[in-house]
């Protein structure tokens, strides 16, 4: 049977449309992919969970270093061996020392030249020791007489010296420090260590004079004394007498 020429065709240049897609049908497919999504996503969790507890377990065991400074500074020791330059033999008995601190407070400045411009001032807190000692290498063959027969002994001593005052850096510190503009700059293009050395060499005198009267060298005298009672009690002698010389 032949159709009608007013009814249409379809064209043959376009294809037919494609009928839609059930919404059911496209929510079955987004389960499946989340699903997928979040299996790696805990599994790289876990991955990096189980580098983290490792990293720390390491570091506890010292093994890996710290990580906490990127930019922690680090002090890198060239020094050369030491040399010796010297070696003596001494014949001295070292009775006693003292500890003392001092605070040396040394200014600067120029006549007529404000403090501001031209002004150096040092507080310095020195501690040192000084010792004081009995030197036998000085003894005369005079200076022991002996008397077997009554056990009995006299020894005459020289007078016990006095050491220079030994700073000890680790206790010696600088409280403040105060300077003028041009003082300050003149530093940045010079050294200052013979000024550090005259603070120093000050402190070291200082306590070198409080210690002679501090009566360190009576202690010197009567550690000295007990000393040798006791060295030739111990050989037999009864009598021991020390006397020292005038110094």
């Amino acid at each position: 049977m032949a159709q009608s020429p007013d009814v249409d065709e379809p064209t043959r240049e376009y294809p037919a449309p494609t009928p839609p897609v059930a919404p059911d049908l496209e929510e079955t497919n987004d389960p499946p992919q989340r699903s997928i999504v979040a299996r790696v996503l805990i599994f790289f969790g876990v991955v990096f969970a189980v580098i983290v507890a490792a990293c720390f377990g390491l570091r506890a065991l010292n093994v890996l270093p710290s990580f906490d400074n990127p930019f922690e500074s680090r002090t890198t020791d060239r020094s050369q061996p030491v040399l010796l330059e010297s070696m003596r033999d001494l014949s001295r008995y070292v009775a006693a020392d003292g500890t003392f601190q001092v605070i040396v407070d040394l200014q600067e400045s120029k006549e007529n030249i404000p403090d501001f411009l031209i002004n150096r001032r040092i507080l310095f807190v020195g501690s040192g020791t000084v010792e004081e000692y009995v030197d036998f290498s000085k003894l005369p063959t005079s200076a022991l007489e002996v008397d077997n027969e009554k056990k009995t002994i006299t020894i005459t001593l020289p007078a016990p010296e006095q050491g220079n005052a030994a700073l000890d850096m680790q206790k010696s510190y600088v409280v403040e420090e105060q300077r003028g503009a041009l003082t300050a700059i003149g530093d940045a293009f010079k050294s200052d260590t013979d000024k550090q050395q005259r603070v120093y060499a000050a402190a070291q005198q200082k306590i070198t004079e409080a210690a002679k009267s501090s009566g360190l060298d009576q202690r010197a005298k009567d550690n000295t004394q007990r000393m040798l009672e006791s060295l030739f009690t111990r050989l037999g002698y009864t009598s021991v007498t020390v006397t020292y010389s005038n110094p």
